[in-house]
């Protein structure tokens, strides 16, 4: 009965998509990037299987899967997010067994999009649509010899398919909660797919505790979450932004960083009434309207896109010893209409600002902000995230609730030394003290000889 009803829902999600792609953007990505998926994929992976098997009668040199005997590891992520939480994996994969191929998949646009041609991985595609045929194929075409699943997003056919074929599969930086299915009474298909995994490498005690309650206890282990590495890998690979740096000057600068409007609504008055204070607003969706939406709120803005014929004006001849007029004060508000700057931008800020925590899904990610060691600023949805908990409780990050609560508190910290530094030097310490997930599991990979013949 739980399989019959996860074939629905299967089902219904497909038509849901296809019918939402005739006017959504993002569905119509979603059903467009699979078109072409079994041809992309037999293109990659035939020399290899020639290799494997001599079962084809061609070989494709320029194949990103070459003609040998390397294992391949496939790494699925859901979205961009999950990416940024493997990659320290997949890096290390990279520089410890440089003969591996790597393929990576996701199953949303949003990751896709952005990672396909920048991603470190030797092939990048989207995940097929759950199904049994679908599962089948597509690991007989790929033959891996070692799989990671990063976080979450369960698919039945194709991890009961992988347990079948004995292909190694590992959960990396898993997080688990009493509301989720694995722990209810009708949650037995979802213990089934938990059952596929060699192994699962969770990011707290918690989620251990509750996976042995349903009887998993030998194959389960607290590694932390490895975007500890991965901010900690940012931050210290900083490279400057020469036009930020210019925009910055030597203003205090809150950088906000995944907003939505109702995080934007929150802080446009504390903009618009203080000149003296820069404002980068990096929003979580830059379509157009967006944008636009934005600019009527923050009165005196410029988009990241206009920024450097703004800040290079046509030289004027000026008089030696002589000043210029005095000139209207510039815009105190960027934009930031690009995606792949906000890691870096939180290192110019004097406090940094997260949205989400104004929606149902909560707060975006803190520890980009505070790797940086600077307070962060959320609003009050936070609760299902345990590093935004976490760095709470340590008094890196401080909750609000209204834009009162946003000025007051950010005036505070602007004011008072004593209690930005300590809010600060929490920040750093939390992240810091939590690195160390990618090392453990290397460490399993190395004992158990995965990728070694």
């Amino acid at each position: 009965m739980h399989l019959f009803i996860y074939n629905i829902f299967l089902f219904l999600y497909t038509v849901a998509i296809r019918i939402t792609a005739l006017w959504n953007p993002k569905a119509r990505k979603w059903r467009d990037g699979r078109k072409d998926i079994w041809n992309d994929l037999e293109k990659a992976v035939g020399s290899r299987q020639t290799a494997q098997t001599g079962s084809l009668n061609s070989q494709e040199p320029n194949s990103p899967l070459t003609a040998d005997h390397s294992p391949l590891v496939w790494v699925h992520c859901s979205s961009l997010g999950e990416f940024e939480q493997g990659r320290p994996v997949l890096e290390s994969i990279k520089q410890q067994y440089p003969t591996a191929k790597t393929l990576l998949t996701f199953f949303s646009p949003s990751g896709y999009e952005v990672r396909k041609n920048n991603s470190g991985a030797d092939y990048v595609m989207y995940l097929p649509m759950d199904s049994k045929a679908n599962a089948r194929k597509f690991i007989n075409l790929v033959q891996p010899n070692l799989v990671i699943w990063i976080k979450y997003e369960y698919w039945f056919y194709y991890l009961t398919e992988l347990k079948k074929k004995q292909v190694p599969l590992l959960l990396v930086s898993g997080i688990f909660r009493p509301d989720q299915p694995f722990f209810k009474w009708y949650g037995r298909l979802h213990w089934y797919m938990l059952e596929s995994f060699n192994h699962l490498f969770v990011q707290t005690e918690n989620s251990k505790e509750l996976l042995r309650s349903i009887g998993f206890t030998n194959n389960v282990s607290v590694s932390g979450d490895t975007r500890f590495d991965r901010v900690v890998q940012i931050a210290e690979q900083f490279k400057p932004i020469d036009l930020i740096e210019q925009f910055c000057g030597n203003s205090p600068v809150i950088v906000a960083g995944s907003t939505w409007p109702e995080d934007e609504e929150e802080m446009d008055h504390y903009a618009n009434t203080h000149p003296d204070i820069k404002f980068i607003i990096a929003p979580h969706e830059i379509h157009e309207d967006h944008l636009k939406e934005i600019e009527k709120l923050f009165k005196n803005s410029i988009r990241f896109s206009k920024l450097a014929a703004h800040l290079s004006p046509s030289p004027r001849p000026v008089a030696r010893n002589k000043q210029l007029p005095s000139e209207k004060q510039g815009p105190n508000t960027l934009i930031i209409d690009n995606i792949g700057m906000l890691s870096k931008l939180y290192k110019y800020a004097t406090i940094t600002y997260i949205g989400g925590g104004f929606g149902d899904d909560g707060v975006h990610n803190v520890l980009e902000a505070a790797v940086y060691g600077k307070p962060v600023v959320h609003g009050p949805v936070y609760e299902k995230y345990i590093e935004a908990v976490e760095l709470v409780q340590a008094g890196g990050a401080l909750v609000i609730s209204t834009a009162l609560e946003l000025e007051k508190t950010c005036n505070d910290l602007l004011t008072d030394t004593g209690m930005y530094q300590v809010s600060c030097q929490a920040a750093r310490n939390y992240v810091y003290d939590k690195k160390g997930a990618t090392e453990k599991i290397m460490q399993y990979i190395q004992e158990n000889r995965l990728l070694t013949s």
